[in-house]
């Protein structure tokens, strides 16, 4: 564990699970209220918490996110591991007292599943609750804020009432109508000696930039991924009909290293780069020096999550820095970039606008003007043009540039030393009309063969099953991606000796315009393929534009309700992949309906089924926004 140099009865300690920055955004502007009222606190990602030491705490907040169907972020895994042993007893967590907040999209099945989990764990350990849960919702207008703001208001009631020790009595208690800035997490530090360019290769630099994100923006990637390869891309192929007003690509990758091994249901995570222009309309905005070579150090060592960071001491120039790190022109920034940015106002019509998105009366109005619209770090800035902001503080405040993770829809047993992606380009319009375009997609389907690019393979939450398991794939859209995957691996294991039936349920629009990889699916439904009649499997298509009334793959399913039961019954796996929006949910309604009607039991039953399906690993989701 990370120490804090305080005293667990004379801090409050708050810990976050985060899987894109929510949880920690949240855990933080948890902290800065904290020292605000004069309360000594912590705040720590829960994988640099030693989970044994919770009995030791007095207070602790929990601020966590849900991540695909009910899963818990990657930094949680081990602590949550540890809570659900069985040698723990009712008592062990007696005289903690916690909080929850949960950050979930009740568009998911499992909305906010980790938090409630976490909840009842917490008090089936014997520590009492504060307050009851707060549930933040990406479904609503202000997102998950709406909730934060109330639930924080009921907890510091709550908390100087409870536990004034926390409290210095001394300092004047925090007022909210009076706005204090922060000191910045970081401080740059500038170096122009021309002898630190010699001193940097092409590949150390990357290192050093990805040790660099690590510093300011946690870690790079998960635990559970292979160290980064570059990979080159040899294919890059539309598989949509021109007509089509969607652009979905295939993708090729030459493995460049011998040493990277992936196995069939694992994901490929790509670094993606910026546009050029923008990173220099960013810099010069900012009025920065491109050339200039800087270092990143912690600016208070001993306050929260930055205590167990080094000091980010080798030089890397501004530029690429900013490029490779700061996502300037993709994300939007987050409430508190407002508040800042309100202090460095000079023009006093700005300064009261910035003002007004950072107080909860103008929350809903700030998510119209740049969560709805996706405005970016560089359109927001340029809205406020006498905003100048050190670049300490953009450091901190600009979201990081992320890496997108992606299915691989290939078997390295039939491909190896390649990897095969499903892409669609993103492209969409705002409220206001405005054009927008995925940061990733776009860059991929730009790319020509030839170009190398970083990447990290990692498992997956479709793992691939033994060849005697029966299977029941569902991948509409680009969730064909990883079921393309378990095909041609079902193909190879096929030629050594018998497999178990395949049945594979594909959807799309039309059949001319976005059938995609309708010859591989094709030629395996046929002769003695993998989805063939003669291998007791079964490829199934739903063309939902085609006729007046719409058809999706459930509808399919329910066709095909019978076989799917005695698959079912002979111990088959299911594997549901694609858009989160509604696909996975109406899926698994789609299957209890089936079970129930097949099995003549009760629908509760049939849920029960399907959970116990998911416990022994014979029901996988993977979904994605």
């Amino acid at each position: 564990m990370t120490e804090t140099g305080m005293e667990n009865e004379q801090r409050l300690l708050i810990l976050f699970a985060t899987q894109t920055g929510n949880a920690q955004d949240a855990a933080e502007r948890v902290e800065r209220e904290a020292r605000r009222r004069s309360c000594r606190a912590a705040v720590l990602s829960l994988d640099e918490f030693e989970a044994k030491r919770l009995s030791d705490e007095k207070a602790v907040f929990f601020v966590v996110s849900t991540t695909g169907q009910g899963d818990t972020p990657d930094s949680m895994k081990e602590f949550w591991k540890y809570l659900l042993q069985r040698n723990l007893s009712t008592q062990w967590l007696e005289g903690v007292c916690y909080a929850v907040f949960g950050l979930g999209d009740s568009g998911y099945q499992k909305y906010n599943m980790v938090a409630k989990k976490l909840d009842r764990r917490l008090a089936d350990l014997g520590a009492q609750r504060i307050i009851e849960k707060g549930l933040g919702d990406d479904q609503h207008r202000s997102g998950y804020e709406a909730a934060l703001d109330q639930w924080l208001a009921s907890l510091w009631a709550s908390m100087e009432h409870r536990f004034p020790m926390l409290f210095d009595s001394s300092v004047q208690i925090f007022d909210p109508n009076v706005r204090v800035l922060d000191p910045p997490k970081y401080k740059i530090f500038y170096h122009n000696d021309d002898k630190v360019e010699k001193s940097i290769s092409k590949n150390s630099e990357f290192e050093h930039l990805r040790e660099a994100r690590s510093l300011v923006h946690g870690k790079f990637h998960p635990a559970n991924s292979t160290p980064h390869s570059y990979i080159e891309m040899t294919t890059n192929s539309r598989l949509t009909n021109a007509e089509s007003d969607r652009d979905v690509r295939h993708f090729e990758f030459e493995i460049l290293s011998s040493d990277i091994k992936y196995e069939v249901g694992d994901i490929l995570e790509v670094l993606p780069s910026q546009n050029p222009d923008a990173v220099d309309a960013f810099i010069c905005r900012c009025n920065l020096d491109a050339d200039a070579y800087i270092t990143v150090h912690n600016a208070d060592p001993g306050r929260g999550n930055l205590a167990h960071l080094e000091n980010f001491k080798k030089p890397v120039k501004l530029r690429k820095f900013v490029d490779l790190t700061m996502d300037i022109a993709s994300a939007s920034p987050r409430r508190y970039f407002f508040e800042v940015m309100s202090f460095f106002a000079t023009a006093e019509h700005e300064k009261e606008k910035l003002q007004y998105f950072a107080s909860p009366e103008g929350r809903d109005d700030l998510y119209q003007y740049n969560q709805k619209e996706r405005r970016t770090v560089l359109e927001v800035l340029e809205d406020f043009p006498s905003v100048q902001m050190p670049f300490d503080w953009l450091v901190q405040l600009v979201p990081p540039l992320k890496t997108r993770l992606f299915s691989i829809a290939s078997s390295p047993s039939l491909h190896p030393n390649q990897v095969h992606l499903t892409v669609a380009v993103v492209s969409w319009s705002t409220p206001l009309k405005r054009k927008r375009h995925g940061l990733c997609s776009s860059w991929l389907a730009g790319l020509n063969p030839g170009t190398q690019i970083p990447a990290w393979f990692r498992h997956g939450s479709l793992p691939y099953p033994s060849p005697p398991l029966p299977l029941i794939l569902v991948g509409p859209g680009t969730g064909c991606a990883p079921f393309r995957g378990f095909i041609q691996e079902r193909e190879v294991q096929s030629a050594a000796g018998p497999t178990a039936p395949t049945l594979f349920f594909f959807g799309c629009r039309n059949k001319e315009k976005d059938f995609l990889y309708k010859d591989f699916w094709l030629s395996h439904a046929h002769g003695c393929g993998v989805l063939s009649e003669e291998k007791g499997g079964g490829f199934f298509v739903a063309f939902s534009r085609d006729q007046p009334r719409k058809v999706y793959v459930q509808h399919k399913m329910q066709e095909e309700s019978q076989r799917i039961w005695n698959l079912l019954s002979d111990g088959a796996a299911v594997y549901i992949a694609g858009s989160a929006s509604k696909m996975p949910a109406d899926v698994t309604s789609c299957l209890e309906d089936i079970i129930s009607k097949e099995a003549g039991v009760p629908r509760e039953s049939a849920v029960r089924l399907l959970r116990q399906l998911e416990k022994v690993g014979r029901f996988n989701i993977e979904s994605w926004s």
